[in-house]
C-alpha cells in the first residue's frame, strides 16, 4: 500500500473515483501482492529443483499419456481427498517435469508442498536417525500436504533405508497426498527396496487411492538433443555468399 498509494491517488484523481472505491482498490492492491508473495514462499520452501510448468510441456511427445487426467490432477483436488500420483516411464520421457509441474500448481492453490529424490530423502532419513532428530523430520513430512518423491528406482536402497522410506510412505497414508516417479513398473521395485514383504506393503498404501500415470515412450530429452544438433548442422553447412553491392555476407 506505501508503494502504490500516490500512483493509484493520482489515477483515481484522474478518473473521478470517490474515496470509498479507491481504498477498495488500494487494499485489493495488497491483497493480490500478499497472494503473490505468499505463492513465492510456498515455491522456496518446496525445494523444486527447476520451476516447471505445463504450458512448456509437449504433450505430443508421450501420446499414451493422458492429457485430460494430468490437467484434472493439476486442479489439485486430489489432495483435498488425500490421493497419490505414481508416474511410470523410461528415462526422459517428462516424469519430473510433470511432478514439478503438479507441485508448482499445488503452491498456487495454496497447499504446502516439498520436493526430494528418493535417494536424498532416504540419505536425509538415514543422517537424521543418527543425530537423534529423526521424529521431528518425520512429522515435518508427514505434515506436508504433497511430498513429490523423485527418482525411485534409479538407486538400490539399504535394508535400512528402504524401511525408512516405507515408514514416511506409511505415515502419509490417508493423511497427505505423495506424487512418486519412477523408471521401473511395479513388479520390478523389489530390486530396489530388496523385500518383497517390504514392496508389497509399500504399493499396498500407494496404490490404495492412486491416479497412475503411463509415461513410456522415446526420450523426450534425446528427441530435443538430437533438433538442436540437427539445427546446428543446418547453420555449419550455410555457405556464405558476398553481396557484390552492399559487401554484406549472407548465407543460403
Amino acid at each position: 500500500m506505501l508503494r502504490e498509494y500516490e500512483k493509484l491517488a493520482r489515477e483515481c484523481a484522474r478518473d473521478g473515483v470517490d474515496h470509498s472505491r479507491y481504498l477498495l482498490r488500494l487494499i485489493e492492491l495488497e491483497l493480490i501482492d500478499r497472494e503473490r508473495r505468499t505463492v513465492e514462499r510456498r515455491i522456496r520452501a518446496a525445494r523444486f529443483p527447476a520451476v516447471k510448468s505445463f504450458d512448456t510441456f509437449d504433450f505430443t511427445a508421450i501420446p499414451g499419456l493422458n492429457k485430460m487426467l494430468v490437467l484434472e490432477l493439476a486442479r489439485c483436488e486430489y489432495i483435498l481427498r488425500r490421493e497419490n500420483i505414481i508416474a511410470l516411464g523410461n528415462s526422459g520421457t517428462g516424469k519430473t517435469h510433470v511432478a514439478l509441474a503438479l507441485g508448482l500448481a499445488a503452491c498456487q492453490k495454496g497447499f504446502t508442498v516439498a520436493f526430494t529424490t528418493a535417494a536424498a530423502l532416504v540419505n536425509q532419513l538415514m543422517e537424521a536417525r543418527d543425530e537423534k532428530r529423526l521424529l521431528k523430520m518425520q512429522r515435518d513430512l508427514a505434515a506436508v500436504k504433497l511430498l513429490i518423491v523423485d527418482e525411485l528406482g534409479y538407486v538400490p536402497l539399504s535394508p535400512t533405508g528402504a524401511e525408512l522410506l516405507f515408514e514416511t510412505f506409511s505415515q502419509r497414508y490417508e493423511r497427505g497426498s505423495t506424487i512418486v516417479t519412477s523408471n521401473l513398473p511395479f513388479e520390478d521395485w523389489t530390486q530396489v527396496l530388496g523385500s518383497e514383504r517390504l514392496t508389497g506393503a509399500l504399493l499396498d498404501r500407494l496404490t490404495h487411492h492412486v491416479s497412475i500415470l503411463a509415461m513410456n515412450g522415446d526420450s523426450y530429452r534425446l528427441k530435443q538433443s538430437a533438433r538442436r544438433r540437427a539445427a546446428g548442422a543446418e547453420q555449419n553447412q550455410a555457405t556464405p555468399v558476398v553481396d557484390p553491392d552492399t559487401g554484406e555476407i549472407t548465407a543460403t
